[in-house]
């Protein structure tokens, strides 16, 4: 069974027992989450599909860690006036355990 399952502006396929890495959560490692915003599920034979969200479907998941992303470089250049500017980003993000897919039928 499976699931797709919408957090932080994206959309992820998951299935029990999956590691994702999602935009930071709130809440503590070790604490459960609960994603509400269900796409679709699909248990091999049937696909429900939501418009947009699928009524009653959850999925739970467990956060395992928390960290930041490789730094990615920001540069501003304007030419032949000697403007420059070299910033850089980290985001930080969640790695998060599914648990349980639960579905509403």
């Amino acid at each position: 069974m499976y699931a797709v399952i919408k957090t932080g502006g994206k959309q992820y396929r998951v299935a029990a027992g999956d590691e994702i890495r999602v935009e930071k959560l709130p809440g503590e490692v070790g604490d459960t989450v609960m994603f509400d915003q269900v796409l679709l599920t699909s248990d091999g034979e049937t696909v429900e599909v939501g418009q947009p969200f699928l009524e009653n479907s959850k999925v739970a998941g467990r956060i395992t860690a928390r960290g930041k992303n490789r730094k990615v470089l920001v540069y501003k250049y304007k030419r032949r006036k000697g403007y420059r500017r070299k910033n850089g980003h980290r985001q930080q993000f969640s790695l998060v355990r599914i648990g349980d897919i639960g579905s509403g039928a």
